[in-house]
């Protein structure tokens, strides 16, 4: 069992949880809503991903692959660009940033990462 792997999904899930209360209980009043569903799109994301990283921890207790660390490993700094970027954008005028205009790319850029984290984990199922 890795448990890096799932400690990084238990850490994605429980602020998934506390985020998307979050976005529920205080940000909708304080958000547009294309704003909040921005910012529920990080959540839902960031709790999906969190669930795969918790079964690639299991998986490695059966299979020991480098496709399946480059997996977790996209997954991780996926989640953390996509989500994070979104988050950011998403709250920008209650935090009070502004000049953040260069987070727009950043999202594209972690989604890739999971696209290709998937595409390495589908490369793994062909595998023995």
């Amino acid at each position: 069992m890795n448990w890096n792997r799932i400690r990084w999904g238990v850490i994605f899930c429980l602020l998934g949880v506390v985020l998307g209360a979050f976005g529920a209980h205080t940000l909708e009043t304080l958000l547009s809503p294309d704003r909040l569903e921005s910012f529920t799109t990080g959540v839902r994301y960031q709790f999906l991903h969190g669930l795969a990283l918790l079964f690639l921890g299991l998986l490695s207790q059966q299979v020991q692959s480098n496709l399946l660390t480059w997996t977790a490993r996209l997954l991780i700094g996926g989640t953390i660009l996509f989500s994070g970027s979104i988050y950011l954008l998403s709250c920008r005028d209650i935090l009070g940033l502004t000049n953040i205009g260069w987070l727009g790319p950043i999202t594209p850029l972690g989604g890739t990462l999971l696209i290709v984290g998937w595409a390495l984990l589908l490369v793994q199922t062909f595998r023995k």
